[in-house]
């Protein structure tokens, strides 16, 4: 089977740890990636669950302006207490 190349850019402590990781396992890094695009692959989809982090929803981001121009207006803090969460 013809062998190719694929260059991408990640975080280098990342690396390292995705590295440490592949190593306890027995692994290469190699190895992890193709069976990650494998079963990509064979399955048509990401094999875990891919999630939006609810920090940066639109409705927070908001809220987060709003505070944060307060802050800026009053030079003061804010105190919010939200009971419905």
């Amino acid at each position: 089977m013809a062998q190719t190349m694929v260059n991408f850019r990640m975080d280098e402590k990342l690396k390292e740890k995705m590295e440490k990781t592949c190593k306890d396992m027995g692994l290469s890094v190699t190895a992890a990636y193709t069976m990650f695009a494998t079963k990509v692959t064979r399955e048509q989809r990401i094999p875990f669950e891919v999630t939006a982090d609810p920090f940066f929803s639109e409705e927070n981001m908001d809220r987060l302006r709003k505070n944060m121009a307060q802050m800026e207006k009053t030079g003061g803090t804010i105190h919010e207490v939200n009971l419905d969460d």
